[in-house]
């Protein structure tokens, strides 16, 4: 399989959970597994809370950087199906941020895909997040443990 930009959604309309899944697990019988991630909006640990959080992204980059990734992962893995939906715009806690749903004759290299992409795409994918407390608001920075998980690769 050799994915492609329909294989990415960027949306700031929320993520249908339920037509992806159907659209990773579609199958003729090639798929032997099939894991799905979401990620979500979480609170944090400011004293007020996490109120929402707004996602920005750079229109173009951010679909060839997650192409990028998602032909590395088929060139690693022997993958039948791959999809990445990501949510752009303002969230609240609880909504879903981001989907990816893989697909591959064994369930090993599904798991290995799913991770792959995931850690590559908190660390390549041209996403910026704010995070809103109330009235107050602070940029995200990069996370040490973000590049520790994707130079495992």
């Amino acid at each position: 399989m050799i994915p492609d930009v329909s294989d990415i959604i960027i949306s700031e309309l929320p993520l249908d959970l339920a037509k992806l899944n159907q659209l990773i697990q579609q199958s003729q019988g090639e798929n032997g597994a099939a894991v799905i991630f979401t990620g979500c909006v979480r609170t944090a640990d400011e004293a007020n809370g996490l109120t929402g959080m707004t996602l920005e992204h750079y229109p173009g980059m951010t679909e060839s950087e997650l192409l990028k990734i998602l032909q590395q992962a088929t060139q690693r893995w022997p993958l039948t199906q791959v999809k990445v939906a990501h949510r752009i715009g303002y969230l609240m806690p609880g909504d879903t941020i981001v989907f990816v749903g893989v697909c591959s004759l064994h369930r090993k290299q599904a798991f290995l895909a799913a991770q792959f992409i995931m850690d590559y795409l908190k660390q390549k994918a041209t996403f910026w997040k704010k995070e809103h407390f109330g009235e107050k608001t602070r940029w995200v920075e990069a996370k040490s443990s973000d590049e520790e998980a994707a130079s495992q690769w």
